[in-house]
């Protein structure tokens, strides 16, 4: 049975959707099975692995109309996609009438959970109904937060949602880990916002940081991880240690 982890920040900007997908790739290419579950109707996780936002049936499909998870997961050579675009929009409309509105995301995806060995829900960026859905369903909660100013803002808010899911809706739901992302180990700024975020999470901290790299910011235009673009980058090289690091805490 496949670990789920929703990966969440509200702030935007914090390379969540970044992480969701080099993550995944670079487990990928340890030899563990991916699902990327992108919940964000942005569609940027989707496309950055490759897929196309046009896809059907997507992720809307799934939450509203009940289409089986498997009917709509597409094949990527860095691991399988639930697609997502701008139609998901309106699902938080659509699901706020619906009984059981929090765990339609957990039920849909009890039918595949057990063909991986990691599933990653990219969360849009607010904490609304279907983010509420990914902690709900999720074994484990990973936040990214970049090195920079304002690096704990909104922080506080995402923990209230975590702990109110916890109490009320997912007790098993634990913290997975601190990604510190856009590291600059160039600036003794960059170092005191990590010891920072060390303070606040602890052990939490992954000691993998993802540094400010152009590489990663390029391979999201050609519709690829940075592993694939550029497998010799900074970047790349990091999303693997991460990957690595991730590997060791469970196994």
């Amino acid at each position: 049975m496949g670990k789920l982890i929703a990966v969440a920040n509200q702030k935007g900007g914090v390379g969540k959707t970044t992480t969701c997908v080099n993550l995944c790739a670079a487990l990928a290419r340890r030899n563990r099975s991916v699902l990327l579950v992108d919940c964000d109707p942005q569609g940027n996780s989707t496309s950055g692995m490759g897929a196309s936002k046009e896809h059907m049936p997507n992720i809307y499909d799934l939450l509203v109309r009940g289409t089986p998870a498997a009917d709509c997961v597409v094949n990527t050579p860095y691991g399988d996609v639930l697609p997502s675009n701008k139609e998901l929009s309106g699902a938080t409309v659509e699901l706020v009438d619906m009984e059981n509105r929090e765990f339609i995301l957990k039920t849909a995806l009890l039918g595949v959970k057990e063909n991986y060995d990691y599933i990653f829900i990219d969360c849009p960026p607010s904490l609304e109904l279907l983010t509420v859905n990914a902690l709900t369903a999720a074994d484990g909660l990973l936040i990214p937060v970049q090195c920079e100013y304002y690096a704990l803002e909104g922080i506080a808010d995402l923990m209230t949602t975590f702990r109110l899911t916890k109490k009320k809706l997912n007790p098993a739901l634990e913290i997975q880990g601190i990604v510190l992302t856009m590291y600059d180990g160039r600036t003794n700024f960059s170092e005191e916002v990590a010891a920072e975020v060390q303070k606040f999470f602890g052990e939490s901290v992954y000691k993998t940081r993802i540094p400010r790299n152009v590489r990663i910011a390029e391979a999201p235009s050609h519709g690829e991880p940075v592993i694939k673009y550029d497998r010799l980058s900074k970047g790349s090289r990091a999303y693997l240690h991460l990957a690595d690091e991730l590997i060791r805490r469970e196994e």
